[in-house]
């Protein structure tokens, strides 16, 4: 028998280790969810790829592992704005001569007050309306409502064109998670999609709340309770 010439048996070893390597790697490497990885891993000491798999002898397993600084270009999160902790919730000394269960707001230092009995009372930040929107007066929550809809009135269409005719309740609206009505007037007590403008002059008028603190004062009052904007 005659032997094969020594070219020829490194030929067909080459082949062999070719067709026992290659499902492997293509299995792997057609995967979508490693294509992007792949492009980022090291190269290795033989330049990567099929190649650096046959000369390392199989052992360039991470060639199909994510390399550290394939993340590192992810944008940051934006600063979010916060809120002073000082328009948090708290139980307070009321000195004042309303009786309890009556709601008082002090628009000059942006505080709502639920006056309790034995001179107290639960203390809420607020947003208030901004310069030329300012009102003072006594009204009564004629109405309640969760999750409510905002029809924006004519004079603020009038102002703001940009702004829908109506939007229907949810996270994004305006009014948030509750809304208390005052009286026949276009004000309202309400929650805001927007927290951090809690202790601010920002808004037409109405008495914004923490998503929270309207929940909680929506629990504790009722149609009738007298409402004193300051």
């Amino acid at each position: 028998m005659s032997k094969q010439p020594a070219s020829l048996r490194f030929s067909s070893a080459f082949l062999g280790v070719c067709l026992l390597a290659s499902p492997a790697i293509a299995q792997t490497y057609n995967n979508p969810q490693t294509q992007q990885v792949a492009s980022a891993a090291p190269t290795g000491r033989y330049g990567g790829g099929f190649f650096e798999f046959v000369m390392s002898g199989g052992r360039a397993a991470t060639y199909n592992q994510p390399a550290p600084a394939y993340y590192a270009s992810a944008t940051p999160a934006e600063p979010q704005r916060t809120m002073d902790p000082m328009f948090m919730r708290q139980e307070v000394a009321y000195a004042g001569s309303e009786r309890s269960g009556t709601i008082v707001i002090d628009t000059a230092h942006r505080f709502l007050f639920l006056v309790e009995k034995d001179g107290k009372a639960l203390r809420y930040g607020v947003g208030v309306g901004r310069e030329g929107f300012a009102w003072s007066g006594t009204e009564r929550i004629s109405r309640k409502a969760e999750w409510p809809d905002w029809t924006p009135p004519v004079e603020m269409l009038k102002r703001r064109p940009d702004l829908p005719m109506h939007m229907a309740g949810g996270i994004g609206n305006p009014l948030g998670a509750r809304a208390l009505y005052l009286g026949g007037s276009l004000y309202r007590i309400h929650g805001t999609n927007e927290p951090y403008s809690i202790g601010t002059s920002v808004s037409s008028g109405c008495i914004r709340m923490m998503n929270d603190d309207v929940i909680d004062l929506y629990g504790r009052v009722g149609i009738g309770t007298k409402v004193i904007v300051m």
